[in-house]
Formats: structure tokens, sequence, C-alpha cells
């Protein structure tokens, strides 16, 4: 259990009295109206929706992938033993196993190139995963102990408002409740598509180039990683 698991059940309770005040009326103008239109989900479900992401299952994932490697390691071993006959079809052996082995284990674009970038991503995303809960999890603590909570728990207790017009007590201080907690989850979600752009290249498929009379081929796609 983390930080944002022990804060989740206090900062659910307050993001519930939130969404209720928000749905009820946002005042005009207020920095949480760029942040609703970007999230397109009001704070509450959207911090539900982020507990149920957790670095360890990505990290496993990594290790499971990085296991996968001896495998290949073995295959490439096996193909390294030396070859006791001569003639064309010796020689066209060596060519056929010269490129099974560039294509197993060499270099980034090879099998075990991919195995390895497939696992590192996974890596990425568990550490993005922890950093963002962890940065969550502050800014719960932080709300649940400022006066907009006091505020909020106050014109919520007894019940949600049906219809705010003016705006009524609570309501500025649920807006800024809920820029605060949006304004994090954004930048998690930024973090996230980097991750996706810096990798994407890394796990694209790995290609196997036979040789046929001495010259490669590039039409037999090979799919590695997720």
């Amino acid at each position: 259990m983390d930080p944002l698991d022990r804060l989740a059940e206090p900062g659910l309770d307050l993001l519930r009295r939130v969404d209720a005040l928000l749905a009820a009326g946002v005042p005009e103008g207020h920095r949480v109206w760029p942040l609703l239109r970007r999230m397109q989900v009001l704070p509450g479900d959207a911090v539900r929706g982020f507990l149920d992401l957790h670095p360890t299952p990505l990290a496993s994932a990594g290790h499971a992938v990085r296991r996968l490697v001896r495998g290949y390691d073995d295959v490439s071993a096996t193909l390294t033993d030396p070859v006791l006959w001569a003639g064309p079809a010796a020689t066209a052996y060596g060519q056929e196993r010269a490129a099974l082995l560039h294509h197993l284990d060499d270099g980034p674009e090879s099998l075990v190139g991919r195995l390895e970038s497939t696992a590192g991503y996974a890596d990425a995303l568990a550490d993005w995963v922890e950093g963002s809960r962890l940065a969550l999890a502050r800014t719960l603590a932080d709300v649940l102990r400022s006066a907009e909570a006091v505020a909020v728990v106050a014109a919520t207790a007894a019940g949600p408002p049906r219809r705010i017009e003016p705006v009524g007590p609570g309501v500025a201080d649920a807006a800024e409740i809920a820029a605060r907690v949006l304004a994090v989850l954004s930048v998690a979600y930024d973090g996230v598509e980097t991750l996706l752009r810096q990798w994407t290249p890394s796990l694209a498929e790995s290609t196997w180039r036979p040789t046929v009379s001495g010259r490669p081929r590039y039409d037999q796609p090979t799919r590695v990683g997720w």
C-alpha cells in the first residue's frame, strides 16, 4: 500500500463533494475550466480511474520479458556451433545461419533488441505510474488539510446542492480543489504521452531478412514484444 492508497478513502470522499458542487455550478473564468475541457472528467472520477494503475504489474512484465532473452541466447549459441561439412550446401547454410543470427541478436532491431526495448518500456511505465501516484498523493494530502476542503465539507454537510444560482458557498473552493487535482493528473498524462513518443520507434516490428542467392530480402515481418 503506497501513500495514494492510504489517502484514497478520505480523498475520494472530499472529491465526491467537490464533484457535486461542480455539477451545480462553476465560477466563470476560473482556471479549472481549461482543465475540465481537456480532461473531460470531474476530479473524483479521474482519481478513481487512476487508483487502478499500479507499478508492480508493469515492473513484473519487464522482468518476464527479460527472462525470454536467455532462450534466444541458447538458440544463438547452437547456431554458432561449427559445421563439419563443405560445399555449395554448406555455403548456403552458412549464409542463412548468419542472417538468422543477425535477426536473433545483432543490434536494437533484432529480436533480442526488441525484447530489451519492450522490457525497458515496461520499466519506464512502471516508473511513470509510481511517480505519478506519489505526485497525486501529495496533492491530495495538501487539499485534504486546506481551508478549501473545510469550506467544501461545510457546504455539502446537508447533502449536495441541486441548484446554485448564483454560485453559492463552497463552489469556488471546490473549483480550486478540482483545479489542483486535475492539474497534477494533466501533467501525468503529458508524461505518459511523452514516453509513448520516445519508445515507439524502439517497439516497431523486427523484420526477418533471410538471404536469397546471397542477397537479403525484406518482405517477412516478425512481430515481437507487446
